[in-house]
């Protein structure tokens, strides 16, 4: 398994137990646990906590996204594995440097953990999510460049 994926991996356990307990626990401490627990060795520890922080930084605009872009699946209604493997498919998606995590490698990451941590149709569920927005901001990213080069033409 890649330095990465089991990055990965393990911000995906610690943000479930997060989840799980209804984010009473300290969530800083769980990450701790897992990394010794799962990563002995580990070269992208910082990665983990670069993950899960971000997460939690930015928990609500996520899940905002995800219950936009799968209306007919409610937050709390979808699996914990599946809605914390989605939030760190956004999270790598929207704010990673694009260099260090491209778009379809954060996709692609996050169809893996569902596959597998999640159930038999999460893989699916998670590249249509992710897929979609992907799409959004290809198609506002085109249509900024073209305003762009339309206001460069006027000038």
């Amino acid at each position: 398994m890649g330095s990465r994926h089991l990055a990965r991996s393990i911000a995906l356990q610690s943000l479930y137990e997060w989840d799980f307990y209804n984010k009473e626990k300290n969530l800083e401490e769980i990450t701790e646990k897992n990394i010794k627990e799962f990563g002995a060795g580990l070269d992208e520890v910082d990665f983990v906590k670069r993950i899960v922080e971000g997460v939690k930084e930015k928990i609500e605009y996520l899940d905002a996204i995800i219950e936009k872009t799968a209306p007919e699946w409610p937050i709390e209604q979808i699996s914990i594995v599946d809605r914390n493997v989605l939030r760190i498919g956004l999270f790598e998606l929207l704010f990673a440097d694009k260099k260090e995590v491209p778009p379809k490698v954060a996709i692609n990451e996050a169809i893996e953990l569902a596959k597998g941590f999640g159930g038999e149709s999460s893989g699916r569920f998670i590249n249509g999510v992710l897929g979609t927005v992907f799409r959004e901001l290809q198609a506002k990213e085109k249509k900024e460049n073209s305003e762009e080069k339309q206001n460069k033409k006027d000038e």
